[in-house]
């Protein structure tokens, strides 16, 4: 009976362990065919983002603790819009954004503008959100406009 349930407990964690891996190696494939198709001069950071610096700015880069302003358009990599600012720029807390926002926007000074390539790992991962469905590459056209 323990046999069985160990082995039990090690296939579930060898199955869950090889879909995320599987995901983040589809995710990783989706951001390259992109950055290839759009001829992007994209940096990789951390954990699978990938980041396009288009306007370098010249004031202050924010921190996790910042509240910051920008205005953005964010969409799937089928180029599908899911959300945008429309040219009103909106104000929140870095920390409370996803994960792809957190990592990519301190990267960027008030001013600068870019891309955010952002795996569904730092995105909402395997839950549906909206009008994103699950598992999906986010992008994002960013202007940080301001640091608070």
């Amino acid at each position: 009976m323990m046999r069985t349930l160990m082995l039990s407990s090690f296939f579930l964690f060898t199955l869950f362990s090889s879909c995320k891996k599987d995901q983040s190696e589809l995710d990783a494939q989706i951001i390259t065919d992109y950055i290839a198709s759009y001829q992007l001069d994209a940096q990789e950071k951390e954990n699978g983002l990938y980041i396009v610096v288009e306007e370098e700015g010249n004031g202050v880069f924010p921190t996790l603790d910042s509240e910051v302003t920008v205005q953005y358009k964010g969409y799937l990599s089928n180029d599908k819009v899911f959300d945008q600012t429309d040219g009103s720029p909106v104000t929140f807390p870095l920390n409370a954004v996803i994960q792809g926002w957190q990592i990519g926007l301190p990267y960027f000074s008030e001013g600068g503008s870019g891309k955010l390539l952002i795996p569904s790992e730092l995105g909402y991962g395997s839950q549906k959100a909206g009008d994103i469905p699950a598992n999906s590459v986010l992008i994002f056209d960013i202007q940080l406009d301001s640091v608070h």
